[in-house]
This record gives C-alpha cells, sequence and structure tokens, in this order.
C-alpha cells in the first residue's frame, strides 16, 4: 500500500506537541505515511492570510488526506475550521480521520456527519488505522 500524503490540521498554539511527535513517527521508514508539517503562524484575519490560505491550499492538493488533531480549543479555531472545510472543496477532496487528545475535546462542527475515520486513541497504529480506513469527506 503507498503511503498516505497527509495534512495535518491542528491548534498550533496549544497542540504542538502532538505533530512534534508525528514528526518523530514520520523518521522511522516503517511508518505508513508522510506529513506536512508546515502550518500558518498568522491570524486568520491578518492581512498576510489570503497568502497563508493560499499555501496551505497549494499543500492541501497535493495531500490524500486530513488529519485532525482535536485538542481542548481546536472547536474555536478559526483556522481548523477554515483548514476542514477547505479539504472539503472539489479541487481537494481529501480523506478524513480525526483523534481526539482526550475524550473531553469538543469535535469541530465541520467533523461531523461526513463520515470521519476516528483513531481511538493518538496512538500509531490507531492513527494509522483511522488514516486506511478514512473516506473522502462530504
Amino acid at each position: 500500500m503507498p503511503k498516505h500524503k497527509v495534512f495535518v490540521s491542528y491548534d498550533h498554539s496549544e497542540d504542538r506537541h502532538y505533530k512534534l511527535l508525528l514528526q518523530a513517527w514520520h523518521a522511522n521508514p516503517d511508518f505508513d505515511f508522510e506529513f506536512d508539517s508546515r502550518g500558518p503562524d498568522v491570524a486568520i484575519n491578518s492581512t498576510n492570510a489570503g497568502v497563508v490560505k493560499a499555501a496551505l491550499a497549494k499543500m492541501m492538493m497535493t495531500a490524500t488526506h486530513i488529519l485532525v488533531l482535536v485538542g481542548e480549543k481546536s472547536h474555536t479555531s478559526s483556522w481548523m475550521t477554515w483548514e476542514i472545510a477547505r479539504a472539503k472543496e472539489a479541487d481537494t477532496r481529501l480523506k478524513f480521520a480525526a483523534v481526539k487528545l482526550s475524550k473531553l475535546n469538543t469535535t469541530p462542527p465541520g467533523l461531523l456527519n461526513i463520515g470521519t475515520s476516528w483513531a481511538t486513541s493518538f496512538e500509531r497504529d490507531r492513527i494509522v488505522e483511522a488514516l486506511n480506513n478514512a473516506k473522502v469527506g462530504y
């Protein structure tokens, strides 16, 4: 099976350490996906947001999947809301997988009722399984 090309959506201010763990897993040649670790470091309503959105959309168009890391504040993140919506657009149509970093975290509304494949925990095998089972969000 070819490696999944994964765009990771997460709250950059709160959940960065999970992205770093994904990077460490990615360094292992046996890991079943590759991901793009770049992301926005500007506010979505800043004057630079248009440039960042264009760059993110370009990265999404080369991906096959979106993996959403659902942290405590993810459901209130304007960037994550935009990334989830953008991943559903006709020129992107990514397969959706997600993992709650805590069972108490609120699911971003954009992940509901679209067939998101959920990892049961933030563990390598569970995430790979969710990616393998992911379907295009609608």
